[in-house]
Parts: structure tokens; sequence; C-alpha cells
């Protein structure tokens, strides 16, 4: 029987492949304009708000606040099926950009999730691929 194709990894190309590269090691990268000084995510060649060609990547600090989500309990692409219930959602990161991603690390549907719009979140990597979970001093307490 043939592998089942994945949905979840990317497929860096030469532009990408810093971004990638960096993000199997731990880092978030950001594009920044030395024109106009934005940051700006997903990464691309030129300055979505002044169209300069000038743009440089930086290191992102890794630090976040929920914008938006919803809890997804059914996806027929592999491998989600397998991880569900998940947390899609997007993410205001601290550098300024807006962001997809995947919150790890919350309860789920029989304790509700604790997330809350404006919540902290710090950046992780599952399989070289960024994903956001509540910032320590914003997890519940542990249950006694």
């Amino acid at each position: 029987m043939a592998a089942r194709a994945r949905h979840d990894l990317p497929e860096p190309d030469a532009f990408t492949r810093p971004y990638w590269e960096a993000a199997a090691q731990g880092r978030l990268l950001l594009r920044r304009c030395r024109d106009c000084r934005r940051a700006h995510h997903y990464p691309r060649e030129f300055c979505p708000y002044c169209w300069s060609e000038d743009v440089v990547w930086e290191t992102a600090s890794g630090r976040a606040a929920l914008y938006t989500w919803s809890v997804v309990h059914r996806n027929d692409l592999p491998p989600f099926g397998e991880r569900t219930p998940y947390v899609a959602a997007v993410v205001d990161l601290a550098e300024g950009p807006r962001m997809m991603t995947e919150i790890v690390e919350w309860t789920g549907p029989a304790g509700q999730p604790p997330l809350r719009a404006g919540m902290e979140l710090e950046a992780d990597f599952r399989d070289g691929t960024p994903v956001f979970r509540p910032r320590p001093s914003t997890r519940p307490a542990p249950s006694r």
C-alpha cells in the first residue's frame, strides 16, 4: 500500500529555505523592511507595505498574543485526523505581524479550552514547524 501524502509539511524553495532551516533549529524568522522598518510574515521577497525589495531576515522573539482560534474536531487530511481535536489559530507576533499557527498544550473540550483573546503565547516547534503554546504565567494551575 502506498504511503498517504502528508499535508502538514512545508515544501521549502530557495527563498524560504532559511525560514524552514531556522525553524528546524527552534528559531522563528520574520522579514523586516529596511526602508519602512516594518516586519511582515509570511516571508516575501518584497515589503507588502511600501513595496521595497530591501528586506532582510530577522529572528523573532517567539512571543505572541492570541488573536482568534477555532477548535477543529474533524479533518480527514493526514496527519490531522490523528491530532483532533486541535486548535487552529491566528496570533499577533510581538514584532507586529499576524501569523496562522496551531496552539498546543490546551486543556481540550471536556475542560473547555482555557483560551482567550489576547492571552500570551510563546513559540515552540513541532517537526520543524512553528506552533504556539500558552506562556507559563497564563497556563492553568495543575489540578490537585
